[in-house]
């Protein structure tokens, strides 16, 4: 894992190359200001402050250099990042010398998912530093998450099932002297049978199992996040095509963006009691696979007729849902991460996590958020209505809304079931990856709503 707390010092007068933003909007009037010298440079390379150019600027002396760099006009995070993956290793300072959230993109444009190459790409890091040494733990620690959720979603299927997932919750654990405790076998399939069902056509190797990790004091309130582990689906016996299945290592993203989010919550000491749910399966095929028309019962009492083996998150989460809402006092938020549905990516694309929540205040406070930190999530309803398209015949619900209209509402509506009335509830349906590279946004895994969530939560609850 890179060490991001290397590569951002705090600024104490050591030489450094200077960075200049230079806006698009404003670019003929700093244009103006520069010396000729700079002047003859900026329009030999035809820089005029578009976002992701820049253009190096002469000194006195060979080595005495700086660089401009453009962006528009809505600079966050990620206005340093192509140039922390472009620039020669070294020390760097911007020109107001506090980079503030531009820092994050600065620190993850240097981080490599290189676990899988022979010959690791080496390369000096560049350093960046800040008036403001306050920021830099915290960036660091948010740069960490960022690059956990990465690594464990880049981590083909093979290696990252459901133990290793549990073994990953463990370091994360031990880190922050967390409580955990990982339930297989007998025990999963009496109190979480939803979950030993959708898992237990997989290999005794990559048996079932529910994650859970406390930390905290008693008397602080109780923050509950849920994460759907999913280590790799097939489908199920309504098996997916090839095609289908090309991405399905990512299908545990929720889960990493909920352990990560745990890990922040315990980095900054948030006066919080928190309760961590992971439920880690494969969705596998075998003689011993759940069936399409098969009823379930749940951990909360309620049956579940089987309309489509492929929408097996939502069962394991409905378990860990129910979990998270037990006890003498409920939690006072509840948060769950899901790579849930196709539907909800047609309708938002791969950037834009789709928000839903029982709670209008809480659904408000992760939209801004989200917005604040460059994280956006796009709230959709919880169209009461739709419930309807999951009635079964049979059983108190179908895990599969008929029709094939709104399939990432009627996945809401089907985790909803298992939430207890009263608790403030948020589900993030993320597509946990990057499809095209961006600066400091590889190809692969990705964290999609989870800094608009840790934005939120130290809103409300840091002193």
């Amino acid at each position: 894992m890179t060490e991001f707390r290397s590569l951002i010092e705090a600024d104490r007068g050591q030489a450094a190359r200077a960075l200049i933003l230079v806006a698009a909007a404003g670019f003929d009037e700093w244009f103006k200001a520069q010396p000729a010298r700079a002047r003859a440079a900026i329009a030999a390379a035809r820089f005029k402050g578009k976002a992701d150019t820049h253009v190096i600027l002469p000194g006195d002396g060979p080595e005495d250099w700086g660089v401009a760099i453009g962006h528009d006009d809505k600079a966050g995070p990620w206005v340093l990042a192509s140039m922390a993956a472009k620039l020669p290793e070294g020390v760097y300072r911007l020109a107001d010398g506090t980079p503030g959230e531009a820092a994050l993109g600065w620190l993850l444009a240097q981080h490599r998912f290189d676990a899988y190459r022979d010959k690791p790409e080496l390369e000096g890091a560049r350093v960046l530093l800040t008036a403001d040494p306050a920021s830099i733990e915290p960036v660091a620690r948010l740069a960490q998450a960022v690059a956990l959720v990465r690594d464990l979603v880049d981590t083909p299927s093979a290696d990252m099932g459901p133990a290793e997932l549990a073994g990953a919750a463990e370091s994360v654990a031990r880190a922050h002297g967390a409580a955990i405790t990982v339930i297989q076998g007998d025990a999963l399939e009496q109190g979480y049978p939803m979950v030993h069902a959708v898992g237990r056509a997989a290999s005794k190797a990559r048996a079932p199992r529910l994650i859970e990790l406390e930390w905290g004091d008693l008397a602080h309130p109780r923050v509950a996040i849920v994460g759907k582990g999913v280590c790799f689906d097939s489908g199920g016996l309504d098996i997916k095509p090839a095609s289908g299945m090309l991405l399905m290592k990512k299908d545990m993203g929720g889960a990493a963006q909920a352990l990560a989010l745990a890990g922040l919550v315990m980095g900054a000491r948030l006066p919080v009691r928190l309760h961590l749910l992971i439920p880690a399966v494969e969705n596998a095929i075998s003689a011993d696979a759940f069936r399409p028309g098969d009823i379930l019962r749940s951990r909360k009492g309620l049956h579940v007729e089987i309309g489509n083996t492929d929408a097996e998150g939502r069962l394991i989460l409905g378990d860990a849902l129910t979990r998270a809402c037990e006890g003498e006092t409920p939690p006072a938020l509840l948060l769950d991460f899901a790579t849930l549905t196709g539907a909800a990516r047609v309708a938002l694309g791969p950037d834009l996590p789709a928000l839903f929540a029982n709670d209008d205040a809480l659904a408000a406070d992760l939209v801004d958020s989200g917005t604040r930190v460059g994280d956006p999530v796009w709230r959709l309803p919880l169209w009461q209505p739709y419930h309807d398209m999951l009635k079964s015949e049979i059983a108190d619900i179908n895990n599969a809304g008929s029709g094939g209209f709104a399939g990432s509402i009627t996945a809401a509506l089907f985790l909803e079931r298992f939430v207890k009335d009263g608790v403030a509830w948020a589900h993030l349906d993320t597509f946990s990856w990057t499809p095209s590279a961006k600066p400091a946004r590889p190809k692969g895994g990705e964290a999609l709503g989870l800094r608009a969530a840790w934005a939120m939560l130290e809103r409300r609850y840091a002193a």
